[in-house]
């Protein structure tokens, strides 16, 4: 079975002018191109186009599709195991969520008052579907699906005392990054070790083992993701930085 651009573009709902882009960026070749200069795709090319659109609903950027696709060592079956536990995680999430929307719902439509535990866990379903949003691609294609399922049942199994030092730690963090960067301090200083210090507290205290390597892993993804970048530096620019290098530093 071959397919021409326009057929492909109906069968997956994906423009002739995306495909057109993946052609040209090596992410989808087609398996020939006509001397009139149409663009034809077969089998292995529809394949691909479905690995690379089950790798856009989990928010991979395109480069790291290409990667992983062109890998060698690239196993397909594999990888749809992986999208479907990841896409199975996601569910539960959101079902987790919509659930606590709910309860709220309801118990304003009712003038209730939710108690402090509910509220609390609507808290944690909150920040973990935040992270999960905004970060849960790259996480997992850098750590793995088991390695983030198992930070986010950390999370949602935080106490709230340990809830309320973990959010106090973040915002800890950030009070000292705009401090250290303000004063035109050197992440190898002591505020550098001390900073380094809180966030291995602050990674650590849903009850994770200390890896100084994943540590500083980590940090590194603040100054490679605009979006940690922005996160660290939203009011003041650097912070993101000053972080990497210190845990880089002092991270062992």
């Amino acid at each position: 079975m071959e397919y021409s651009i326009q057929e492909l573009s109906r069968l997956s709902g994906v423009t002739t002018r995306t495909l057109r882009w993946y052609d040209q960026i090596g992410l989808l070749k087609p398996s020939r191109v006509a001397e009139s200069g149409y663009r034809y795709y077969g089998r292995a090319e529809v394949d691909r186009l479905q690995d690379i659109l089950y790798y856009r609903a989990l928010g991979v950027e395109l480069a790291r599709i290409k990667e992983c696709l062109d890998d060698p060592s690239f196993d397909r079956l594999a990888a749809l195991r992986s999208h479907l536990a990841a896409l199975e995680a996601e569910r539960e999430r959101l079902e987790k969520l919509i659930r606590s929307v709910k309860d709220t719902i309801g118990a304003e439509e009712r003038k209730e008052c939710m108690s402090d535990e509910q509220k609390f866990e609507a808290f944690k379903q909150r920040a973990v579907a935040h992270n999960e949003e905004a970060y849960g691609a790259e996480i997992r294609a850098k750590y793995g699906d088991k390695e983030v399922d198992e930070a986010n049942a950390a999370v949602m199994n935080l106490t709230q005392e340990q809830y309320r030092e973990w959010t106090g730690l973040g915002q800890e963090i950030q009070d000292r990054l705009e401090e250290a960067v303000q004063a035109g301090l050197s992440p190898e200083s002591e505020e550098g070790k001390k900073i380094c210090a809180l966030h291995r507290r602050w990674l650590t205290i849903t009850g994770n083992r200390y890896d100084p390597a994943k540590h500083r892993g980590i940090a590194e993804l603040y100054v490679m993701d605009e979006r940690f970048t922005a996160y660290y530096d939203k009011r003041l620019s650097g912070c993101a930085r000053f972080l990497r290098d210190a845990v880089v530093c002092w991270a062992k």
